[in-house]
């Protein structure tokens, strides 16, 4: 049975915080983990993207073929540049959660759960249609990494960690 922390109703300072519990621990872990996924997902994506640029701007013509060469390179350095940001936004949010949930902030073990769940969404979302079995590697090894840390965050310990009082 896991014991509350104790609070004598005071703040903490940093040197009176109790160290993380494993579970807590090994849910930074993931999260460490989720930001290398992300990041290998898009270190992958930009070596296809540049090995099969031509194949991309392909797609692009079709959709709007009334685009010129111009307006097709710029679609495709558009797109690049929006898989980089999303990739940094998700990669940056992967290790801010884990800095702050080993702090013991409990908004962000919510905030980690809300991104979860927008991950199964943004899963279930590319599971339709066709696609390929390789490209569905990276998001549902994301998938899986972000379902373990949430499992972890609100084990019992986790639990009890997150409801003692903030620190100064």
């Amino acid at each position: 049975m896991v014991q509350p922390y104790p609070s004598s109703g005071k703040p903490l300072t940093e040197a009176e915080r109790p160290p993380a519990p494993p579970s807590v621990l090994n849910a930074v872990k993931l999260m460490y983990a989720g930001a290398i996924v992300s990041t290998a997902s898009l270190i992958a994506s930009l070596i296809y993207l540049i090995f099969y640029s031509g194949s991309a701007k392909s797609s692009i013509r079709k959709e709007f073929p009334h685009y010129t060469a111009g307006q097709i390179n710029h679609a495709f350095l558009g797109f690049v540049i929006l898989a980089i940001v999303s990739a940094g936004i998700g990669i940056g949010l992967w290790l801010w959660m884990a800095w702050a949930n080993k702090r013991g902030k409990n908004w962000a073990r919510i905030t980690s759960t809300v991104l979860f769940v927008l991950q199964t969404l943004s899963l279930f979302s590319s599971l339709r249609g066709p696609r390929l079995a390789v490209g569905l590697v990276f998001p549902v090894l994301t998938w899986l990494v972000g379902a373990g840390a949430v499992w972890l965050l609100w084990q019992r310990e986790s639990t009890a960690f997150f409801k003692r009082p903030d620190f100064v």
